[in-house]
């Protein structure tokens, strides 16, 4: 047995270190949501740690960062006139879609990332998105994830920011992903790749905490888990604010 354990060491100790990894971070990790939010600002920066040289005619460093909201599924639907109304007639289940997603790149996105490593480590916004088929047979699946995209890049909360990364000398980067006011609560994953040649040779991982704070936090809690608290206590705050604005008014004309 011990032998074993020897031959798994030397075998491990024999294979070759990564010649460049990523280490990063994060102007925050902590975003939190009050009564007057209107939006945050993440910077994210780093460096390259590198084992050797770069060999000479290597292909230039890239850097892309994506930063995703918590996903859920949701149904696209579209609408065709009927009989004079505007009805919903075809639809798309999508499986995951990111409530909020943003790219980052050093250079134009396919330059920096190939279609194949794209497909493998889903960083562009289509391949963060998972649709899994309509409901009738007419249905194409990518004009609804087409449609979905182009409204949530409307509201901001999808964004493609090609060229945005700063690289010094190959080794340092810095670039800054805005973060709207309509955020949803959750944690945001920031992954950070190193590529050459459209390659992934590194990536990091990171995690960003949005919260809901203060008088937020507490009617967020309260409309989730006690529903019929919330309920009455809403009925009651309209019956006193109409009461109130009743007796000013009564008060005025007297």
């Amino acid at each position: 047995m011990m032998r074993w354990v020897v031959a798994i060491l030397l075998l491990l100790a024999a294979l070759p270190a990564r010649a460049e990894e990523v280490v990063a971070g994060l102007s925050q990790t902590r975003v939190s949501i009050t009564a007057d939010f209107d939006g945050s600002e993440i910077l994210i920066f780093g460096a390259v740690k590198r084992f050797q040289p770069i060999p000479a005619g290597a292909e230039p460093l890239h850097v892309a960062v994506a930063v995703a909201g918590p996903s859920v599924p949701l149904t696209v639907w579209r609408k065709a006139r009927r009989a004079g109304i505007w009805v919903n007639t075809d639809s798309v289940e999508i499986d995951r879609a990111p409530s909020f997603y943003a790219v980052a790149t050093s250079a134009p996105f396919r330059e920096v990332l190939s279609y194949v490593e794209d497909l493998r480590h889903k960083v562009s916004i289509r391949r963060a998105i998972r649709a899994v088929g309509g409901a009738t047979i007419t249905a194409n699946t990518a004009d609804f994830t087409d449609a979905l995209i182009r409204i949530r890049e409307e509201d901001d909360l999808y964004q493609l920011k090609e060229g945005t990364i700063d690289i010094s000398e190959e080794t340092l980067f810095r670039t800054s992903i805005a973060l709207p006011a309509n955020l949803h609560e959750g944690n945001y994953t920031a992954r950070i790749f190193l590529t050459r040649g459209g390659q992934v040779i590194d990536a990091h991982e990171t995690v960003i905490y949005v919260q809901k704070v203060g008088l937020e936090r507490f009617l967020y809690v309260l409309a989730h888990e006690q529903a019929m608290i919330y309920g009455l206590l809403s009925i009651a705050l309209a019956i006193a604010a109409g009461w109130l604005a009743s007796a000013i008014f009564r008060y005025l004309q007297s």
